[in-house]
Order: C-alpha cells, then sequence, then structure tokens
C-alpha cells in the first residue's frame, strides 16, 4: 500500500502544480485585458466620425 499512496499522492501534487500555473497565467491574461479595455474599439465603440462600415448615405425607394 506504501508505493501505491506514494504515488497516487505524487499524481496529485503534479496535477496542483499545473493548476497553480494555469491560474498564474490567467490572472496575468485578466490584468493584461483590463489595462488595455479602455482602448479596446469591442468595449468602447467606434466613434461614428471614424466608423469606415457607418452608412454614407440612406436608401430612397420611390
Amino acid at each position: 500500500r506504501g508505493f501505491a499512496g506514494e504515488g497516487k499522492t505524487e499524481m496529485e501534487v503534479e496535477q496542483l502544480r499545473k493548476e497553480v500555473n494555469v491560474s498564474k497565467c490567467s490572472e496575468e491574461i485578466k490584468n493584461y485585458i483590463e489595462e488595455r479595455s479602455g482602448e479596446d474599439p469591442l468595449v468602447k465603440g467606434i466613434p461614428e466620425d471614424k466608423n469606415p462600415f457607418k452608412e454614407k448615405g440612406s436608401c430612397i425607394i420611390s
């Protein structure tokens, strides 16, 4: 039982180490996004005068 239990414990410790690394990485990504959200046109929007997709005129059907 000793060796089997040690192997399982080592696997659990290794899994926790991976989870800590993922947690640190996700925190860095979150901070990066939050720092730049004020410049992001998907969050802030595009000013009307700089929107290349804005319709130039209206369509009139007679």
